[in-house]
């Protein structure tokens, strides 16, 4: 079976999460992706949160799997003149280094050009170029909070708060993917190459655009109400003076009022909850399974407006059904009504999920060197290209190999190691 980016070479100059994530997944649909790492170091990520001593650590390995490794000084006059052989022989080069570096390297965008006109060169950097803030390094939670995520995540009666999903880096990793994709497509009907280049504060607003939609509403109405500070004296604060959308605690952001809500055994276990959402089609169906029938037709609860001041209420009373079931069993319950309700998974049990390892979401990567271990597979499944997760490379593994497929001769390899280039 072929590999769907089969033939693509991919010239990795990234390092920690943004950029790894990238080219990573690049790797998986079976481009050839080769990583440049500084001799004697490699990528800081090598050593961080090791989990087992002299080995890479498992934030290594869980964002540099199907890659080769080759360690390159660029700041030798040897080091130059293999990146641009690597260059010429590359289709995408992907770096996320802080803005003006590649500049500083000799290896401006003109000159990439000229090395390599179909080449697509691309980048990840905190800001878009042109804004005002372009030249500020930036990294994960920097990055949520300045895309608009942390302002709008937590509790209203509490500070912003990050996301454990990683919004700002490995999501600006799969925006930059899919530009890469769009890139290559465009090659085949131009011939030439472009500049891809993703902000991971664009990354961020991207995700949470559905808050600039709550900030239209809001700015034109004045109200919000599904939130449930919204409700009159639901705080001290008076929602008239709320003039951008709040954090929304458990709030259903798609404007369908929902909650956490504690299942059997909470009292021992933090995930213990599932999300239940009121969703308006659902209403006679949440009725039922309920036991309350009569708020179907009864006018202070049969519709959106009647029950909104209401929400916090009627979400206990949901809760009190649930003291007898966990949340498997709650999940299922709601399902026979169909009404949208779902356990909160803890990483204990994704990790240990056997649905998960069956559909290869969840992959255990064979690697003789530190040991098996687990990492996520690729989200996107292709039918007629199955991807395969190899271990992630060693420090300069495949150095001489790369070298050699380059033109190199065992000579050169070795008066490479003499100047210290490689």
């Amino acid at each position: 079976m072929t590999k769907a980016l089969e033939g693509i070479k991919v010239l990795d100059f990234t390092h920690v999460q943004a950029g790894p994530a990238c080219t990573q997944m690049l790797g998986f649909l079976g481009a050839d992706v080769t990583k440049i790492e500084l001799p004697g170091k490699g990528d800081v990520t090598r050593a961080w949160l090791r989990d087992a001593p002299g080995v890479d650590s498992l934030y290594f390995t869980m964002f540099n799997g199907n890659k080769r490794s080759i360690t390159l000084n660029t700041k030798t006059a040897e080091g130059k003149e293999i990146l641009e052989r690597m260059i010429k022989a590359s289709d995408v080069m992907v770096e996320n280094f802080s803005p003006g570096a590649l500049d500083r390297m000799g290896f401006s965008w003109a000159r990439i050009q000229e090395l390599n006109p179909k080449i697509i060169l691309a980048s990840v950097k905190g800001y878009a170029e042109g804004h005002a803030n372009e030249h500020l390094r930036v990294y994960e939670n920097v990055a949520q909070c300045s895309g608009g995520a942390a302002a709008t995540t937590g509790f209203w009666d509490g500070p912003p708060t990050v996301s454990g999903a990683a919004l700002g880096d490995s999501n600006s990793g799969m925006h930059l993917c899919i530009g890469i994709l769009a890139a290559l497509q465009q090659r085949h009907k131009t011939g030439r190459g472009q500049k891809v280049a993703v902000a991971m504060q664009d990354a961020v607003l991207n995700l949470v655009r559905i808050k600039l939609r709550d900030q239209q509403r809001l700015e034109r109405t004045g109200i919000l109400a599904e939130y449930p500070q919204a409700q009159p004296g639901f705080t001290d604060q008076s929602f008239d003076t709320i003039t951008s959308v709040p954090r929304g605690g458990n709030a259903g952001g798609g404007g369908q009022p929902g909650w956490m809500l504690k299942c059997k055994g909470w009292e021992t276990d933090q995930d213990s909850y599932v999300y239940f959402t009121l969703a308006e089609q659902m209403w006679p169906q949440i009725c039922d399974m309920i036991d309350k029938p009569e708020w179907k037709d009864d006018p202070n609860y049969n519709t959106f407006d009647a029950r909104v001041d209401k929400l916090m209420d009627i979400f206990a009373f949901i809760e009190t059904k649930f003291q007898d079931k966990d949340k498997f069993e709650v999940t299922e319950w709601a399902a026979q009504y169909g009404i949208p309700c779902g356990p909160v998974m803890s990483m204990k049990e994704l990790a240990h999920d056997p649905s998960l390892r069956k559909v290869k979401t969840i992959v255990e990567v064979k690697d003789e060197i530190r040991g098996n271990y687990l990492t996520i597979g690729t989200p996107m499944k292709l039918s007629d290209s199955e991807p395969e997760i190899t271990r992630a490379p060693l420090l300069g593994e495949h150095t001489e190999e790369v070298l050699k497929e380059l033109g190199y001769s065992d000579a050169d390899i070795a008066k490479f190691r003499d100047t210290k280039t490689i």
